[in-house]
């Protein structure tokens, strides 16, 4: 980092001109306007324990690193011992002088203070003449320094070439400035929140260069360019007056492009039917018959283009992979770019799940070979199926892609913590530091879009967790209906009771009166905005039910069973969630249990390893699949969304067909007792089975009871 007004030489770095007494309060004088380094530095810290191979050594280069700060407080997230050389290279030589003291209090003889030109610096063992020794730095990190820099092209060239192609890692924050999206590419990589405004733009960029710091788009775009994206986080400041004054900055963290995306290739391509990203050609993968593909290949010395080389060993010079591709090992997130529609979608709709999984593994007869596709929602059946089966591959899709950056926690969390963590996060809805679990434990296993989308809802967890997303709705209007209503202790007194006896005398004396009173049936439950926003029911479904009865109607058939169907104590969490905004050890899914828990993380996490996550339409995500590669698929309510002869049912319905194996199985549920879409799946060739209809309010169909019918259809041959 460098003292933003410091002037610079001919070579781009800092002159050295900083006096000393300002070098002795530049730490303190910086703390809040350079943000994101403890960001940079604990992503950084999280991949590197992953990557660490103990076999070479560790070695890390901070450029610009000023005072030493970034060493001294990396310490507290991987220790400085376990690395054998670091490296501080700047040209002010006041903030070195800093630096030489602080390291000397601590003792760490393995860090070295280079009072050198970023461009030029040489570390031991290395070339007299210059040059670099190319793969024998693990780390480079630039700290609000690669914006003083004004040669960043020979800069970043030289970082690529010192940098571990296989296990090296490079971390930048900085400030930026960004109009305009550089396109498909910048979505892929996770660009999400980087545009700003156009007075913003004009500002920073004017206002920053009067100190010789340069927020022109193009070293961004050249750092994403050579180097491949793993992590991404677009912030701002709002250092002096919050809304008001909103400094734009960016923590990123990559590797080289040379790096072994074959895991990435064979789950996005061979799998799951997905081009790979939106520049890399199929044929890649197919040539190299998904071996170690490098995104590109440097000419040697000499060589030119037509210089007789077989073009089938060359891999054409092009823009780098997504960042899912240079994700960890395990590949859950297939790549997606922006699409409009994902801006309907604020958050995530629904924080759990609706439908009965039991009911569900009852009809299934799901194992270990078979190819399930599920809709995402909350992820909570899929983890069930997972425990039940451990089926393959399970293929989740949701077209909101906030549905599987839920999923994808919850996957990661189950990879990295521990069930007591986990149970806090997902079965309480409280977990305390959350932003550091984020970072230090769960970024490793998550999508670039993920960490951003969580890093900006960090607060998720502060309270109760079922309390967001639209869902959180319901459950806070029920909660305050209840209130008013005399109801809310009543409420918490049946989530307790051991008989079911007791919890019927409750539901008919207490919670009945409130939750179906004419008042709250109409100005609620039978609001559009409020089905939607709170529920996720859209209008071709509210239309479904009312072609059959009123909204009182659907209420009472829905809730009057479940009081005498299972007690909320021990079973029917559905419910208890929603009176208790919480799930109890007791009473919750499958995948918060000590024994789910457990058998998701057995045998090296193989359940884990069988899910993708799609974020698309199902019909795109069949279209990708070959024949005969799913042998199951549950559809939930998803084809309720669509009105009476949409089109878009008869292809979707087309592809299954084309997809499933002659004799698997297809199964969803629907609002209506005989949904309309059941004579499209007649005529494709399918035998329908109803498993379940309501026939009024004395008997549930499962222990959710929420829709009116469950159906099962076989492919026929």
């Amino acid at each position: 980092m460098a003292l933003l007004l410091e002037t610079f030489g001919e070579d781009g770095n800092t002159t050295g001109s900083l006096g000393s007494g300002q070098a002795e309060i530049y730490d303190s004088t910086r703390l809040k306007l350079l943000r994101g380094r403890e960001t940079m530095l604990k992503l950084v810290a999280a991949h590197m324990r992953e990557r660490q191979n103990n076999n070479k050594p560790l070695v890390w280069v901070d450029i610009g690193g000023g005072t030493g700060w970034n060493i001294e407080v990396m310490n507290e997230y991987m220790p400085i011992k376990s690395f054998d050389a670091i490296y501080l290279v700047d040209l002010c030589d006041p903030l070195l002088q800093i630096a030489k003291k602080r390291f000397a209090a601590k003792g760490w003889t393995n860090v070295h203070v280079l009072h050198q030109d970023a461009c030029t610096f040489a570390l031991a063992n290395w070339p007299k003449d210059g040059g670099v020794l190319p793969g024998s730095v693990s780390l480079v990190t630039l700290s609000y320094s690669l914006s003083m820099i004004p040669p960043y092209h020979r800069l970043l060239d030289r970082v690529d070439r010192m940098l571990d192609p296989t296990d090296g890692l490079i971390g930048v924050t900085d400030f930026y400035a960004a109009r305009r999206n550089a396109g498909l590419h910048e979505e892929s990589i996770g660009g999400v929140g980087k545009l700003c405004g156009w007075l913003g733009h004009w500002f920073w960029q004017m206002w920053f260069d009067l100190d010789h710091v340069d927020l022109s788009p193009g070293r961004r775009d050249y750092l994403q360019y050579k180097f491949g994206t793993v992590k991404i986080l677009n912030e701002r400041n709002n250092m002096s007056i919050p809304w008001i004054v909103q400094i734009p900055y960016y923590v990123w963290l990559g590797c080289s492009r040379s790096v072994n995306v074959s895991a990435a290739l064979e789950a996005f391509e061979v799998d799951s039917g997905n081009s790979v990203g939106n520049y890399s050609p199929k044929s890649t993968a197919i040539r190299t018959g998904l071996k170690r593909v490098p995104s590109f290949r440097q000419l040697e010395d000499g060589m030119s283009e037509d210089s007789g080389v077989d073009v089938d060993e060359v891999v054409q010079i092009g823009p780098p992979n997504s960042a899912f591709h240079y994700h960890s090992q395990t590949p859950w997130r297939l790549p997606y770019s922006t699409n409009p529609v994902h801006k309907e979608f604020r958050t995530f709709i629904y924080a759990f799940t609706w439908e009965d999984p039991v009911e569900d593994m009852r009809h299934l007869e799901l194992g270990k070979g078979d190819s399930i596709l599920v809709i995402s929602s909350a992820g909570d059946n899929a983890l069930h199926y997972a425990i039940a089966a451990g089926p393959r591959r399970i293929h989740c899709v949701d077209m909101n892609p906030c549905q599987g950056h839920l999923v994808e926690l919850k996957l990661a969390a189950i990879r990295a913590l521990s069930h007591e963590s986990f149970f806090a996060m997902f079965g309480s809805g409280k977990l305390d530091d959350f932003r550091n679990i984020l970072d230090n434990e769960l970024s490793l296993w998550l999508s670039s879009a993920a960490y951003q989308f969580w890093s900006t809802n960090e607060r998720a967890f502060d309270k109760s967790f079922y309390m967001r997303g639209y869902s959180g709705w319901a459950l806070r209007i029920t909660k305050w209906v209840l209130w008013l209503g005399g109801a809310l202790e009543d409420a918490k007194k049946m989530c307790n009771v051991d008989a079911i006896e007791e919890q019927e005398r409750i539901w008919h004396s207490k919670m009945r009166p409130v939750l179906l009173s004419n008042w709250f049936v109409r100005l609620v439950l039978n609001n559009p905005a409020f089905l939607w926003n709170a529920l996720g029911v859209p209008l071709a479904q509210r239309r479904a039910f009312l072609n059959e009865g009123s909204c009182y109607e659907f209420a009472r058939d829905t809730l009057d069973p479940i009081a005498s169907t299972a007690l909320l104590k021990n079973g029917a969490y559905h419910y208890l969630l929603c009176l208790l905004g919480h799930y109890t050890p007791s009473s919750c899914p499958a995948y918060l249990t000590r024994e789910g828990f457990d058998a998701l993380r057995a045998d090296d996490f193989t359940r884990l390893e069988s899910f993708r996550l799609h974020t698309e339409s199902i019909t795109n995500v069949l279209r990708g699949m070959q024949p005969g590669q799913l042998t199951r698929a549950v559809l939930m309510d998803h084809l309720d969304w669509f009105d009476p002869g949409s089109l878009e049912v008869e292809e979707e319905v087309a592809e299954l067909r084309r997809v499933l194996l002659p004799g698997s199985t297809v199964f969803w549920r629907s609002a209506a007792r005989k949904p309309w879409y059941c004579e499209v799946f007649e005529r494709a060739g399918f035998e329908l089975t109803p498993l379940g209809v309501r026939a009024g309010p004395e008997r549930a169909i499962d222990r959710v009871n929420m829709y009116a019918s469950f159906w099962k259809g076989v492919r026929k041959e």
